[in-house]
């Protein structure tokens, strides 16, 4: 299995961190910090947890392909349940069903023991590029 995060520079930009990846799960997480992600609400901009579920499922999934497939977001509907605070930001996503082109994956977002949001989403399956 391919490394995941380790040349993904916006992965790294928001601070997004591989906690456990393989068999078609992953577990990331994020700190929270009201300095760099939250909204004039006092809260943590909605895509800060978009962007840890996105880049979970896709971990998931990319997890179950070989070095010659690549993977792409097609849709994902994502639940906000409750608002994300100071504090880290825990994602456990899960292939649910992998076809030849098409995958859906499940995630979960967990802060302080509590389920705040929610994401199931679809993804392509593609042949890599070549050089």
């Amino acid at each position: 299995m391919r490394p995941f995060t380790q040349d993904f520079a916006f992965a790294r930009a928001l601070g997004l961190e591989m906690v456990e990846r393989g068999d078609g799960r992953c577990t990331m997480a994020i700190d929270i910090d009201a300095e760099r992600h939250f909204s004039p609400q006092r809260a943590a901009h909605g895509g800060v947890a978009y962007s840890l579920a996105d880049t979970a499922m896709g971990g998931a999934l990319t997890s179950l392909l070989g070095d010659e497939q690549w993977c792409a977001t097609l849709e994902i509907k994502f639940n906000y349940h409750a608002r994300t605070v100071e504090g880290r930001l825990t994602c456990e996503a899960e292939v649910l069903h992998r076809g030849k082109r098409i995958a859906n994956v499940d995630a979960r977002l967990y802060q302080h023991g509590k389920l705040v949001s929610s994401a199931n989403g679809n993804f392509a399956i593609f042949a890599a590029p070549t050089a």
